[in-house]
């Protein structure tokens, strides 16, 4: 005798009708989870029925269309002429963060529109610090304390020891990414930035975002990224940045470690230049900030679809070459990447 469930329906047609439902709660729920997968396992849903194809193709082109996830003042879009790789993928931080192990980041779902708050620019704050107390706006000719008249490029700025607000005119590299840029493929470097209008010279471009991490674990991993290449990829290049300051007592340095590779900003796409470039690395301090930020200007006018690059330091040329190729292209280009090995 057939198996009957209520109101005189048989398991069979119970099941069918449990399937369908969950299906229909899947698709719903699919626009809200997709954006949290990795490129693969996007890829591998994909596959799998028309309906995900779809949400999934939603979600790429999405992710084409905006490297910064609304972070930034306009869109930076990916262009690759080159292979089959539409973007590259990692997370973003428009601003200096700490090491976060785990963490999950939307990535072209609804919940990703414009109006995504900016984080705070200044990690850790100055307790007791006084800054300025401008209240009609602060720069040059307003005898604001936090303005530099000297320097070519801004190397201080109000911060959160001020008075002033976030619209205030000595507050330039705070506000996020001003100019149209890009987010190119090239045959021999991978992806590069590029400037997707004409730039002035000293016009600020965007602030060097990623994990602040520690010498020694930025030595650590340095050695996972140095294995990466032959066991992965023979295109993978880390965006660790050090920086090396010596400070004014003249027998103290300060060093700052940045790693973009998993989490970063569009900065991790400059590529180096050993004739310095066209952009210029300025060490920036707010009022009432403990840590400085590493902020890139225009050293020069630069074209549209110019690449945008920097010097990424020296190579010392009585030692074995041990660092990356070097693609730059410049006449006084010396073949290998600057390292903490050169």
């Amino acid at each position: 005798m057939e198996k009957r469930c209520r109101r005189g329906r048989s398991v069979e047609e119970e099941e069918e009708d449990n399937s369908e439902a969950q299906e229909v709660s899947f698709f719903h729920c699919a626009p809200l989870i997709f954006p949290y997968l990795q490129p693969s396992d996007l890829a591998a849903v994909s596959s799998t029925c028309r309906s995900s194809r779809r949400i999934s193709g939603a979600v790429t082109s999405t992710r084409i269309s905006d490297a910064s996830r609304t972070f930034e003042n306009s869109a930076i879009p990916f262009i690759n002429a080159v292979d089959s790789q539409p973007y590259a993928h990692f997370l973003y931080t428009p601003v200096q963060s700490l090491p976060s192990a785990g963490v999950a980041q939307s990535w072209g779902g609804p919940a990703d529109g414009p109006g995504r708050a900016r984080p705070d620019p200044f990690l850790f704050r100055v307790e007791g610090a006084r800054g300025c107390d401008c209240r009609r706006g602060c720069g040059g000719g307003s005898g604001c304390p936090c303005w530099d008249s000297a320097a070519e490029f801004p190397s201080r700025e109000c911060g959160p020891s001020c008075g002033c607000f976030s619209d205030c005119g000595n507050r330039l590299t705070q506000n996020g990414v001003s100019v149209r840029l890009k987010i190119v493929k090239d045959k021999r470097k991978g992806w590069s930035l590029r400037a997707g209008e004409m730039i002035p010279k000293g016009k600020f471009i965007c602030e060097y975002a990623g994990e602040l991490v520690t010498t020694a674990e930025a030595r650590a991993r340095f050695r996972q990224y140095d294995d990466t290449p032959s066991r992965t990829s023979r295109h993978f290049c880390s965006a660790l940045l050090v920086v090396k300051e010596h400070l004014p007592c003249g027998n103290a340095c300060m060093r700052m470690n940045i790693d973009a590779t998993k989490t970063g900003n569009i900065a991790r796409f400059i590529n180096h230049s050993c004739d310095g470039g066209n952009l210029c690395a300025a060490i920036v301090r707010s009022s009432g900030a403990l840590l400085p930020r590493v902020c890139f200007f225009a050293s020069m006018e630069i074209q549209e679809d110019e690449e945008l690059s920097f010097s990424y330091g020296d190579v010392a040329l009585d030692l074995p070459p041990k660092g990356s190729l070097c693609f730059c292209g410049s006449p006084s280009c010396l073949g290998v990447l600057p390292s903490e090995h050169t």
